[in-house]
């Protein structure tokens, strides 16, 4: 076999410099050499009083000082911070120059910047280097999913324009219908004014055979007795004009019907200047699913169900409407944790969670709302004249109350700190009443921009406000000849993206709107059937109350 040269072997040990062959055993670190053990007499025979020999494994470990300028036979082992930090040896510190300067060792500022140097490094190495070749990988990805994210944008458009095709088809063959239903009117209306004519002509024949028959005879009584009809067939009746239905087209207008059809965001590009943090969580864009999936099936046993209120750890408060006193709590599995009694022994109009996870709920009876804290029940706002009825916890911790007077002829929200009254939104710019005024249900939430929305049932809208209470926009529904029952908006809640929900109590759908009243969706799978209340837990998942059925459905619809 082929005997490799040891000294071009890649596993070779590092040998002596000056003879080659033997395995070193020591390291000059004045003159930065390898040397043998025999060696090691040869390298220092020149006299030289520099050589510093140490054991090859401790190599490099000597100070490398830079010579002074000043006096070319001594090393600096001091900097003068009198003289921006220049370095200095031991005569220049003696010297008139200096005098009563500070010096600092070299040595001291070498260990404090080593050390410094191997923070870098490992900074480098282990945080910095990483995270750009994430950002470069990320990019790398974002540039590979491109053309399959705008063929999306493609197949979604086009979804909406077969959507469009289907609802025009329906129509159009709603308005035939209609005008076939029309076209029998018509007819019916004709015949029978027709039937009316042959039967007064059949009379009039009958009548001219009767008179001609009088005509010819000799009887003086029937000529005496005859009494002319002419003047009553003269009467002629009413003649029946109906006119043809006519269909007027509605003028089409191109940019009108672009921004009905939908609405392309405009490429956003962002730049944010910050230091790195490695500590900081990773944030991605969350889009909706296509089609959401139900997650499970809460059943609670109450009859009817309209509030539902999420507790951090995935379960979930929940009451009955109208026949029960009790607030329960049930896990993700239907298991009843606790059961709380109400202090008056009415039904709660609503339940909610503040940010420590004790519930509130609110009492028309008693016009209070309550806080649970460590199972004791305390009054937390006393109303006079007003009847609370949908609670909300706001971001900052703040309360929002809807509520209606007592002769039920208005109602407003008011935001509470602890108890005490900030902020009362009741009436628009110009003095009219923002939300319908009776005891109907209007559930409030706040948006994660700090707008506050109210789903008003009676109105049919939802309405929603800036922090200041000024009008932002209202939503109608969106027009669906399938959604063609009257939109009574019950239950709301946001997520963390900003979407609002809102039921469609009469349709059996949810919509999904974005933060400026937007409408993006339906979720109408599910098997939902009548959706009232409405929350949305930490992971943005949704959990929406079915009144008749008593269940709490959970509901994922973010990818």
């Amino acid at each position: 076999r082929t005997t490799m040269d040891p000294h071009s072997c890649a596993q070779d040990v590092p040998r002596c410099d000056l003879c080659e062959n033997t395995l070193v055993h020591s390291y000059c670190d004045f003159c930065h050499v390898n040397l043998c053990k025999p060696c090691i007499g040869d390298h220092i025979s020149d006299g030289y009083d520099k050589h510093k020999i140490v054991p090859f494994q401790e190599r490099r470990s000597t100070l490398i000082y830079p010579k002074c300028e000043m006096h070319p036979h001594r090393i600096c082992e001091f900097q003068c911070k009198d003289c921006n930090n220049i370095f200095v040896c031991s005569s220049c510190i003696t010297s008139e120059h200096h005098k009563g300067h500070t010096f600092v060792e070299v040595t001291e500022i070498y260990k404090t910047m080593k050390d410094n140097i191997k923070k870098d490094t490992k900074e480098l190495e282990n945080h910095i280097s990483p995270t750009y070749e994430k950002i470069a990988l990320d990019l790398e990805t974002q540039l590979a999913k491109l053309d399959g994210g705008y063929e999306k944008l493609n197949t979604t458009i086009s979804k909406q324009g077969d959507q469009w095709h289907r609802e025009i088809d329906i129509i159009i063959n709603k308005m035939k219908t209609e005008i076939n239903e029309i076209k029998v009117k018509h007819r019916d209306i004709l015949k029978k004014h027709l039937n009316e004519i042959k039967q007064i002509q059949s009379l009039i024949k009958q009548t001219i055979q009767a008179i001609r028959k009088i005509e010819k005879s000799t009887e003086v009584s029937s000529s005496i007795e005859y009494r002319s009809q002419v003047r009553e067939f003269s009467k002629l009746p009413p003649k029946v004009k109906v006119t043809l239905p006519t269909f007027i087209p509605k003028p089409i207008d191109p940019e009108k019907l672009y921004s009905l059809f939908g609405q392309i965001t405009p490429l956003s590009t962002a730049t944010e200047e910050k230091a790195l943090s490695l500590n900081q969580p990773t944030t991605s864009s969350r889009e909706l699913l296509d089609e959401p999936k139900l997650v499970a099936t809460i059943q609670t046993g109450y009859q009817r169900i309209c509030t539902v209120a999420c507790l951090n750890d995935g379960s979930i408060w929940t009451n009955e409407l109208t026949t029960s006193n009790h607030i329960k709590c049930f896990n993700i599995k239907g298991s009843l944790l606790q059961k709380i009694q109400t202090k008056s022994g009415k039904f709660p109009n609503d339940i909610a969670v503040d940010s420590d996870g004790n519930l509130l709920y609110s009492d028309w009876s008693t016009r209070t709302v309550y806080k649970v804290k460590n199972g004791q029940t305390e009054e937390l706002i006393k109303l006079q004249g007003w009847k609370p009825k949908q609670l909300c916890v706001t971001s900052t911790g703040d309360l929002l109350v809807t509520m209606y007077s007592d002769d039920e002829t208005q109602s407003k929200a008011v935001r509470y700190s602890e108890s005490t009254e900030k902020q009362t939104i009741q009436f628009d710019d110009e003095g009219k009443p923002m939300y319908s005024g009776n005891n109907n249900t209007k559930y409030i939430t706040e948006n994660r921009n700090h707008d506050i929305c109210v789903a008003d049932c009676e109105a049919g809208a939802v309405v929603v406000v800036n922090q200041d209470g000024k009008l932002r926009w209202r939503y109608t529904g969106y027009p669906s000849v399938t959604k063609d029952k009257p939109f009574k908006p019950s239950g709301i809640t946001t997520d963390t993206l900003s979407h609002i929900f809102t039921t469609d109590f009469y349709n059996q759908c949810i919509h999904i709107l974005d933060q400026n009243g937007q409408f993006l969706r339906y979720i109408e799978n599910c098997d939902l059937e009548y959706p009232y209340g409405l929350c949305v837990d930490n992971n943005d998942n949704l959990f929406v109350c079915e009144v008749y059925k008593g269940n709490v459905k959970k509901i994922k619809y973010l990818k």
